[in-house]
């Protein structure tokens, strides 16, 4: 069977490349990121220090992102601890599919955070682009929740950098390849998952 794709060291090069590019964007970001996840740690321990819980929510790659973070939050990061209260908006298809055939598929996450969420809750809402329609939804019901957003966003922050208020955190990835964005979300996912860790345990040595 003969392969006319690319060559194997035009394939090795290519394979390099996204492998530095994906560093370059982290290296860059990691100064100005750092305070927006910073803040979006203070919002997450006040919430789950009072008995609260994240809702996460998001399409695709986006969604898979959510329910790693729920996983990581329940269950563990790298240290034992108590269990914290997560719950990803991606997961019950009763529930997405319902929503989704008697509503409208933007109001998958919106209805959820409407029967689920709390004052002092806190929405992770996660969109490469910004602009997803039921993410954009979730963040405007949880605001009628008084509940606190935590937005991941790339490419300029599309629509959800006028929708969150003073109040939430933007973490916006300065690039507009949304595989780029991706990596550098769930970097900062477990940034976030590190810290809340290191705040609530303290600062010591993470074991293998």
């Amino acid at each position: 069977m003969v392969c006319h794709g690319i060559m194997p060291p035009m394939l090795e090069q290519r394979i390099q490349q996204h492998f530095i590019d994906s560093a370059d964007l982290k290296y860059q970001s990691a100064q100005s990121l750092s305070k927006p996840i910073a803040d979006a740690v203070q919002a997450i321990l006040a919430c789950v220090t009072s008995g609260g819980k994240v809702l996460a929510c998001g399409n695709g790659g986006s969604a898979a992102d959510a329910q790693h973070f729920a996983a990581e939050f329940v269950g563990r990061f790298e240290r034992e601890r108590p269990e914290l209260g997560a719950i990803a908006l991606t997961t019950d298809t009763s529930i997405i599919t319902a929503i989704a055939n008697h509503y409208h598929y933007n109001a998958i996450f919106s209805r959820q955070v409407r029967a689920l969420g709390v004052p002092g809750d806190v929405l992770l809402a996660l969109s490469t682009s910004g602009n997803s329609a039921n993410v954009l939804a979730a963040i405007e019901a949880a605001h009628e929740r008084e509940m606190v957003v935590v937005g991941l966003t790339g490419r300029g922050g599309g629509k959800m950098a006028s929708a969150l208020r003073d109040t939430d955190v933007h973490i916006c990835v300065p690039h507009d390849r949304t595989a780029r964005i991706q990596e550098v979300h769930i970097l900062a996912l477990h940034c976030l998952c590190d810290a809340v860790d290191a705040q609530l345990l303290g600062d010591q040595e993470v074991q293998p």
